[in-house]
């Protein structure tokens, strides 16, 4: 029902043919829905896929090419999304996964759209925020913003997020693909009310009162809401002058212990135990996870977007949060 809410969330244009590689995850999912009911051609290509979807959908096994190739020759625009999810202990196998599951894909999907005798005239593909360093005491956009690793006593799952997101996006720059507008999204967190994503644990936290402030309370938290998520790529989808690096995020930012007290007052919840790094880090332990969602200051700003004229429908956390609460009980 979103779509039809927000009133600046689908403009009349052409239709589209939009192919997502890896769209069976919960960004993937947002996406196609969003230009589904757009009314656009959508087909998704990915490993674990739902027979009652209402958009196409071809099997893939992310290493080899395959019918699924026939889908990209003659699409308008390929969003590429495909990887293994990071909510997992980095293990050693989990590690060469989380990797091979980029940038492999990254260079098959290129090597599809190098073939196509109709390529896409534009291929946009994820990438994370988390590439930049730990921020406190500066915002990071494209043009000044420091990638991360080299700080002192940064841990080693950090360090290795970053020489992830590294290397899928030189697989992605270095795709031998000619006259194809070339995007790279550097998404903060993704915030959308379905099962198993952030904003669902995070709520689920919040309402067991355990949804106060996450260590010091002062890491930046950059994030965006899922509507302001498919506005941005229909709007990068438009402009034909926007290639190369582009944050994908709310332009408002905010410390940890001031996003989780919205989502508490979200929720009508008074109270939210704190969590000391110690907890956090057992409790991921316990999950099967990484603190690194929590505890790394990401100070994200879209600055291209912002410059360009995109205007956003949750600009504020605050707002956000309260819609998507009200989604979740709907």
């Amino acid at each position: 029902m979103w779509y039809a809410e927000r009133s600046s969330a689908i403009v009349k244009r052409p239709r589209l043919k939009v192919v997502i590689p890896g769209g069976t995850g919960s960004i993937g999912s947002v996406l196609a829905r969003h230009f589904h009911h757009a009314g656009d051609d959508v087909t998704v290509i990915g490993r674990s896929l739902s027979s009652d979807s209402p958009w196409r959908t071809i099997a893939w096994d992310g290493a080899t090419p395959g019918a699924w190739t026939q889908a990209i020759d003659g699409a308008d625009v390929v969003l590429n999304l495909a990887g293994k999810s990071v909510n997992c202990r980095y293990t050693a196998e989990n590690r060469r996964l989380i990797m091979e599951s980029r940038t492999k894909t990254t260079r098959l999907v290129g090597e599809a759209i190098a073939a196509a005798k109709r390529p896409p005239s534009a291929w946009m593909n994820a990438s994370t925020a988390t590439i930049y360093r730990h921020a406190l005491d500066r915002p990071m956009d494209e043009k000044t913003g420091e990638l991360g690793g080299d700080e002192p006593d940064v841990p080693a799952s950090w360090r290795f997020s970053i020489d992830v997101v590294r290397n899928w996006e030189k697989a992605f720059f270095e795709a031998p693909v000619s006259g194809i507008r070339k995007v790279a999204l550097r998404m903060a967190i993704v915030m959308e009310p379905y099962t198993h994503s952030t904003f669902a644990l995070l709520s689920d936290l919040v309402r067991k009162g355990l949804g106060g402030t996450n260590g010091s309370g002062a890491q930046m938290v950059s994030w965006i809401h899922d509507v302001d998520l498919a506005r941005s790529i229909e709007f990068l989808i438009a402009r034909d002058d926007l290639d190369g690096i582009v944050n994908i995020g709310s332009p408002n930012p905010l410390p940890n212990r001031e996003f989780m007290r919205a989502l508490r007052d979200a929720w009508g919840v008074k109270i939210g135990l704190p969590s000391t790094e110690t907890m956090l880090r057992l409790g991921a332990f316990m999950m099967g996870s990484e603190t690194e969602l929590v505890l790394k200051s990401r100070w994200v700003l879209p600055a291209r977007m912002v410059e360009a004229g995109f205007t956003y429908d949750f600009p504020m956390w605050r707002d956000a949060a309260a819609d998507l609460v009200r989604r979740t009980r709907d």
